[in-house]
Order: structure tokens, then C-alpha cells, then sequence
């Protein structure tokens, strides 16, 4: 029980940073390397499923990237850009926090009600491929967008 209140409240510890760096991050321009090098330095994390105690079966990799996917379709349509002074940015969002804090509280309530009939390290080993389910759609949709806006800059030139 201890582990799992200490668990709880670093995840709200780190979903408080991130929302700091996304707030912070939206008064610089964005590039390529912005968007992408987050699910990039994350998929390193992969490495857990090297450890048999992380591996997850079938179903549970099609509930986690099922269930990170939905999650991210609700960040691709609240994630806009917008040109300042020929620069592209991160189009500020009251909602973000709202919905990154939603989205933590789902993740909480998902993880107290599953955690009892699902080992932990597969419990990871889900929460882990269900973040990264959620940030690379996420991401890649950014990219798009953003690609596109460049290229709109660029014909307007």
C-alpha cells in the first residue's frame, strides 16, 4: 500500500514537471527535433521487455497500445500551432494541464483497480507501452501538422 501512494504521488510529482517544461516550451519556436526527440529518448525505455519480469502477453499489449491510443487522440485534437513573426509555436492551451491531469487521474484509478489481479511487473510493463502508445501518435500527428505549416511558410515566401 505504501508502494503504491509513493507511486501515485511521483507520478503526480512528474506529471507537474511536464506540464512546467509544456508551459515553459511554448514561448520558443518549434522544430523537428522538439517533437520528435521525446518518443525517441523514450523508446529507450523498451529495454524493460529484455527482463522476462516486464513481458506482457498478447492481450495485455493490445489493451495497453488500444487504450494509449485513445488517450493520444484526445492530445492531437487539443495540440494547434501557431506563426509568429515566421516561427512556428506550440499554440497555448488552457487545456492541457486539465487534460494531462485527467488523464493521470484515469491512469491512477486504472492502476488501483488492475494492480491487485495483475503482477506488477507486467503492470509496468503496460503503464510503460501505454504511455508511449499515447506520446508517439501524439507526435507524429505534430509533426505533420508542423511539416505542413513549414511548408505553407515556405510557398508564402
Amino acid at each position: 500500500m505504501t508502494f503504491l501512494v509513493f507511486s501515485i504521488l511521483v507520478a503526480f510529482f512528474m506529471s507537474a514537471v511536464v506540464i512546467f517544461i509544456r508551459v515553459k516550451a511554448q514561448k520558443y519556436p518549434v522544430n523537428t527535433k522538439k517533437i520528435m526527440l521525446p518518443p525517441l529518448f523514450m523508446a529507450t525505455g523498451a529495454l524493460m521487455y529484455v527482463v522476462p519480469y516486464f513481458r506482457l502477453t498478447g492481450l495485455e499489449i493490445l489493451e495497453s497500445v488500444i487504450v494509449g491510443f485513445i488517450f493520444s487522440s484526445i492530445l492531437i485534437f487539443t495540440s494547434h500551432f501557431e506563426v509568429k513573426d515566421q516561427q512556428i509555436y506550440l499554440k497555448k492551451s488552457k487545456a492541457f494541464p486539465i487534460i494531462l491531469v485527467s488523464l493521470l487521474i484515469m491512469r491512477t484509478i486504472l492502476k488501483v483497480y488492475i494492480g491487485n489481479s495483475v503482477h506488477p511487473g507486467e503492470l509496468a510493463g503496460m503503464f510503460f507501452l501505454l504511455a508511449f502508445s499515447m506520446l508517439l501518435p501524439w507526435r507524429v500527428a505534430m509533426l505533420l501538422r508542423y511539416r505542413s505549416i513549414k511548408r505553407q511558410l515556405g510557398n508564402a515566401s
